[in-house]
């Protein structure tokens, strides 16, 4: 018997693999099976959103409080793990790389208060939109100067 998508998300995914695979479309849960592969391509997008946001804000930080970089270099270590992060998600979903700069737009004010709550300075030190282009987000040769 079937596992209850409710019950046991876990074996309720194999089982509906196994009789999609099988073709016998009569035991897939279609309603759940559509929802679950919306959320799929939700969970990629929030993915680089986020990863965006961590890169941004350290970009940030990097920019504004130069005198930290060689004490803190776990900037730098984060920047370049989030840009390989970035990268591996839009290598699997390249459609993703569109929607780039509306996941900036949707990424920066929040890695702005981020880097104005880490840093402690004022939230208006840091430019009210982001000041820099996809490829120099992703460019892992670029390191904004102050």
């Amino acid at each position: 018997m079937p596992s209850d998508y409710d019950t046991d998300f876990y074996e309720w995914t194999q089982h509906q693999a196994a009789a999609l695979a099988a073709g016998h479309v009569s035991e897939l849960n279609l309603a759940n099976l559509a929802e679950e592969i919306e959320s799929l391509g939700k969970r990629d997008r929030r993915g680089l959103r986020n990863n965006l946001k961590v890169v941004l804000m350290h970009l940030l930080k990097w920019r504004h409080q130069p005198e930290l970089r060689q004490t803190s270099r776990s900037w730098e270590s984060t920047i370049i793990e989030h840009r390989d992060r970035i990268e591996v998600i839009l290598d699997d979903s390249p459609s993703l790389r569109r929607q780039m700069e509306a996941l900036i737009t949707e990424a920066y004010p929040r890695a702005r208060r981020l880097a104005s709550s880490e840093t402690g300075l004022a939230l208006d030190t840091f430019p009210e939109t982001c000041p820099w282009t996809v490829e120099e987000i992703l460019d892992e040769a670029f390191w904004p100067e102050a």
